[in-house]
Parts: structure tokens; C-alpha cells; sequence
């Protein structure tokens, strides 16, 4: 782990010139930078996370202009929702430029961006002047990281890994297709949906998941993703007398050896989900046993994680 100053930006910009890979932290998780448009970095990515092909990448940019250059098409939708929210957890799916070159390209013709706004990942950005493509910083499938210590237990060939403290938010960026009408979520995520709707007025929401091995036109559309190692079960029995292989997360009830419980609060328990679930798989349970949550919109994403995680 190295330290976001001067002197460790400067490394992992330097590393992402030369074509390497670097994690650093973003609001939502860690992610595994790399020159979105190097092959050679991009094969790196896929390779250290034994991500499939079919699953695309998010590219982070420092700000619209930059996002704007990587577009055939800027819609309108595009440039409010930017105006109004970036750099922030949202992130658009538009038509890709035609300028570009074939690294990354996908089947749809569509490229997703984002700007961020942690100050280590816009200071990195700005340090290395690159585009830079950066899923969740683990294990493909696997949770996803949301401190330094999670990328190095995950992922411990990263050549650097830039410690910006815990992510605040805990959980992805909300992705957006812009190439549809009307609009059509792709990922739920830390962007609440009511301020979309606000912009874009009717937005259509996912419909059956992406069978694996078929192209997507974005990330965290597979069956199976963010699960510990442990199986996880969603159900209502989380209490009373269970085996020591047992853990449980909730958001009632009194905390335990092996009982994570959470917040009832949307928001405050999306920043804490991954983290809790890795000190449950720390803690060498086999199976988690998760409580549910509400039915609300404002649990959408959580819900998305949590029936992930229990698939397959």
C-alpha cells in the first residue's frame, strides 16, 4: 500500500504510462486502473481479476470534456445529467466514437463512462493524464473491495495499490444506457434513480439478467457477482440457536461473534455491506444467513448485490 501524495502519484502514474495497472479508490470501491486503450494494460486487467471477456469495462475520465471526446454522440440527457452530477457515483452508456481504437470496443458500439469524484482517483487522473478503465479491484465474482486491505487480500500481485482510506459509499456507480428510448438502467447503484427521473423522466428498469458469456453493455450484469467466499441464503430466520460455521448479516437485532448488523438506513448500510461481508468471510463461516431487506426503490441496489451474491 502506498500513500496517495505527491511522491505516490507520481509512481502510479508512471505505471499506468508504462502500460501496468494500479488500484486506487474511488467513492464507490476500489478499482483496478489501466489506460482504458492499451491492449497490453487491459489484458493485464482481465488476467489479475480472471474477468471474462464478455464483461466490459467503465471508463473513468476527469471530467465532461473528457467524457465528450469518447462519445459519437453526446445526447442532451448526457450533458444535463453531467452537469448536474458528476463528478459523482453515475455512470452513462453512449455511443462510442468512431475515432477510437478497437481496445475495449463492445458488440453494441457503446462505450460507459464516468467522472469520479474521491480526490485521490480525479488527482490520479490528473497525474497521468490517461483515460483509465477500472473495475472493482478483486476477484472477478468475488466482493468488491472498499478498503486498500481488500484489493492486497484479493489481488495481491497489483504491482501498487494508492490507500485512500475506506470508500465512503460502499457500493458501485449507478449505470445508465443512454442509447435507448426512454433511458434504461443497466446496474443499480449509489446514485438514488428519483434525481435520473428528474433529468430523463421516464427511465426503463432492468429486465432478466445477461445470460453469462453473452455481450453486455455494462458491468454487474451476470447472474453471479459480489460474493464472498461463504454461500450465502436470504432469509428471514436469522436468529436463535446456529452453528459456529454459521454468520449472519441483518439490519436488527444485536451484534455477535459471526452477526453483522447493519443500519437501516439505505445509504448507511450500502457503505458497510461489502466491508461486513468480508469480516464474515475473515471470519471463516461457510454460509451467511442475510435478512432480507425492504421492498423499497431506495434498497434497489442492495437487493441487486445481496440476490447476486446468493446465485449459483
Amino acid at each position: 500500500m502506498v500513500a496517495p501524495d505527491p511522491g505516490g502519484l507520481r509512481r502510479a502514474a508512471e505505471l499506468l504510462r508504462r502500460g501496468s495497472v494500479v488500484a486506487f479508490p474511488t467513492e464507490t470501491v476500489y478499482g483496478l486502473g489501466a489506460d482504458a486503450f492499451n491492449a497490453r494494460a487491459i489484458a493485464e486487467v482481465y488476467r489479475l481479476k480472471n474477468r471474462p471477456a464478455w464483461n466490459p469495462l467503465i471508463v473513468h475520465v476527469p471530467g465532461v470534456a473528457a467524457a465528450r471526446e469518447l462519445a459519437e454522440e453526446w445526447p442532451d440527457a448526457a450533458q444535463e445529467l453531467a452537469a448536474r452530477f458528476w463528478p459523482g457515483p453515475l455512470t452513462l452508456v453512449v455511443r462510442r466514437s468512431s475515432r477510437l481504437n478497437d481496445v475495449g470496443r463492445t458488440a453494441a458500439g457503446t462505450i460507459a463512462v464516468r467522472v469520479p469524484a474521491h480526490p485521490v482517483a480525479r488527482a490520479l487522473l490528473d497525474a497521468c493524464g490517461l483515460p483509465l478503465a477500472a473495475p472493482s479491484a478483486n476477484r472477478s465474482e468475488g466482493i468488491s473491495p472498499t478498503t486498500a486491505q481488500h484489493v492486497i487480500q484479493s489481488l495481491p500481485e497489483v504491482p501498487l495499490v494508492l490507500d485512500g482510506g475506506p470508500c465512503a459509499l460502499g457500493i458501485e456507480s449507478t449505470v445508465v444506457d443512454l442509447t435507448t428510448s426512454p433511458p434504461r438502467l443497466l446496474r443499480p447503484g449509489a446514485f438514488p434513480l428519483r434525481a435520473i427521473r428528474a433529468v430523463v423522466g421516464r427511465l426503463a428498469l432492468p429486465g432478466d439478467t445477461v445470460a453469462d458469456g453473452a455481450e453486455r453493455p455494462s458491468p454487474g450484469m451476470g447472474r453471479r457477482h459480489y460474493a464472498p467466499r461463504a454461500k450465502v441464503v436470504l432469509t428471514d430466520d436469522v436468529d436463535g440457536d446456529l452453528p459456529d460455521s454459521y454468520g449472519v448479516l441483518a439490519y436488527q437485532g444485536e451484534e455477535g461473534p459471526r452477526r453483522e448488523i447493519l443500519s437501516a438506513d439505505p445509504r448507511e448500510y450500502a457503505a458497510d455491506l461489502y466491508a461486513a461481508l468480508h469480516r464474515l468471510d475473515d471470519a471463516g463461516v461457510s454460509v451467511i444467513l442475510v435478512q432480507p431487506p425492504s421492498d423499497g426503490e431506495d434498497w434497489l441496489a442492495i437487493r441487486d448485490r445481496l440476490h447476486r451474491a446468493a446465485a449459483g
